[in-house]
């Protein structure tokens, strides 16, 4: 089996039947898009797997150790370099997130930006479908979530060239929080 596709079925095993918090579908779609934004990028298999993979360590019981083991130490050291501390409360665990992401790889850049404009975009359709009642599915307000997705765009671009994806995280970014 292709490393690729191989990735699509740990995630999908790993996720099980996992939903998101937002919208009620199936978490798994969110890492396939993911995935899928990267590959239209023209990013590399490691970064597309990595992309794939990126909520594995988060959400399931899989470690970076399993990460490593199935799909080498690249793929794992993105997708560490993309991992919360879920133990952590909300606003340290985002600091810490920022933090870190302004020092990763061009390719741990890709995945968080990959993976915020999916958050943003799917946030956003929910918006113009439910208001400002969608932001009560979050633990913190609005307020919150515009510094957080803020300061992750300005870490995600920190020290790097511009691209297309950098560019639509900042067009969803304005879109939603004006």
């Amino acid at each position: 089996m292709k490393r690729l596709d191989y990735s699509i079925l740990f995630a999908t095993k790993a996720h099980d039947l996992q939903k998101r918090k937002t919208d009620n579908v199936l978490m798994i779609f969110h890492p396939f898009t993911v995935g899928m934004i990267l590959k239209d990028a023209d990013m590399s298999e490691d970064c597309v797997i990595a992309g794939i993979l990126h909520d594995v360590v988060e959400d399931t019981k899989y470690t970076l150790n399993n990460i490593k083991k199935e799909f080498g130490d690249n793929v794992a050291k993105i997708v560490e370099e993309v991992t919360e501390d879920k133990s952590l409360p909300w606003e340290e665990r985002k600091e810490k997130a920022i933090n870190k992401i302004k020092t990763a790889s061009f390719e741990g850049k890709m995945v968080e930006c990959a993976d915020k404009i999916n958050n943003l975009e799917t946030l956003y359709d929910l918006y113009l479908e439910k208001g400002d009642e969608v932001w009560k599915s979050f633990n913190r307000p609005y307020e919150k979530q515009k510094w957080y997705y803020t300061e992750m765009y300005k870490a995600v671009i920190m020290n790097s060239k511009d691209n297309k994806l950098y560019e639509r995280y900042n067009i969803i970014l304005n879109k939603l929080f004006k």
